[in-house]
């Protein structure tokens, strides 16, 4: 039979998940009566952790909004879920400026498990190994990220302080859509009212954001992430790729994905299945074409070059290159 000090830490963990829990669900889940759950929620109080009671047909008790409690309670699944989260978040870029957040948190978890579960989730931890090295991370302010989302949620038009790739600052006025992370890189999308452009903007590069008086309500249909690839692939590069590729959307989009390239399909004539291949507008930029070879012999289509000339040149060499290796082999 459980102690009641267990009963008692099983309660708050309870009302820790957020809530309100009536007096017969807890009774329930601690297998007691309803008097013994209300002895147990005045146990919390006297330990100055505010249950507050809620009165009424569907009612019961319920933790004081906003409070933050002392004890962290994680079963085995939560702690590995979190200590996961943290490695993931540090290798993929997706946390704030603030480096040493994401280890000093998972060292107060650390600490704060019994030491048997502590052992378990460091040998998960020490085994781990990733396919590839982490890459440089280009992390936001937390008051900058905190302040973005709240406006995007809120519906309100933000100024922010930006420097652009060139080192151009500037401040900027915004009506905020939505926050999107891609390739260890957060994103502000959006439309800049003075202009009446669409924008994107990289967290990063944001110095400062402040909330400004009114509203705005975003366009109907509106999806954040496809504006920020469509943004990347239309962004300025050294080069500008013009294709045609004889295959269908579906083809091309496994080695040249929206955030790379765009590409403009004809209408159907009457009576063509629309998923039939047929020569495709491909467009795409980039700050170097040598990567560009492999990924169009690797589509495994035919395909034009309309411009740059250096790139038929570099598909020539590869070419070259091919067939020399296969008449050695």
């Amino acid at each position: 039979m459980a102690r009641p000090t267990s009963r008692v830490l099983t309660l708050l963990e309870l009302l820790q998940s957020g809530g309100i829990r009536t007096v017969a669900e807890l009774a329930d889940r601690l297998g007691v009566d309803g008097r013994t759950v209300r002895r147990y929620v005045a146990h919390l109080v006297d330990l100055d952790i505010p249950v507050e009671a809620v009165r009424g047909r569907y009612g019961g008790y319920r933790l004081a909004p906003g409070y933050r409690l002392p004890p962290l309670m994680l079963n085995d699944d939560e702690a590995l879920a979190v200590l996961l989260g943290l490695v993931a978040g540090r290798r993929t870029g997706l946390l704030t400026a603030t480096e040493t957040a994401g280890e000093t948190a998972a060292a107060k978890i650390r600490r704060a498990l019994p030491e048997r579960l502590a052992r378990r989730l460091d040998a998960v931890m020490e085994s781990l190994a990733f396919t590839a090295p982490p890459g440089e991370s280009a992390t936001p302010e937390t008051g900058v990220l905190l302040a973005i989302a709240d406006a995007v949620r809120q519906r309100r038009p933000i100024s922010i302080r930006y420097t652009t790739r060139d080192g151009r600052r500037s401040t900027r006025t915004l009506h905020p859509y939505g926050i999107v992370t891609h390739a260890g890189r957060w994103y502000v999308t959006g439309t800049d009212p003075g202009i009446g452009h669409d924008r994107t903007f990289r967290l990063d590069r944001i110095a400062d954001a402040r909330t400004l008086p009114g509203s705005f309500e975003p366009p109907a249909g509106l999806d954040p992430v496809q504006r920020v690839l469509s943004g990347l692939a239309k962004a300025a590069y050294r080069y500008e790729v013009t294709l045609r590729i004889h295959g269908t959307v579906e083809q091309i989009r496994t080695r040249l994905p929206a955030s790379v390239a765009s590409v403009e399909a004809p209408a159907p004539a009457e009576g063509t299945d629309p998923d039939t291949a047929r020569w495709l507008h491909v467009e795409l930029r980039a700050e170097r074409l040598d990567w560009l070879p492999p990924v169009l012999a690797s589509l495994d289509l035919p395909f034009v070059i309309e411009r740059p000339d250096e790139l038929r040149d570099l598909v020539i060499a590869l070419a070259d290159r091919l067939a020399t290796s296969a008449r050695q082999a």
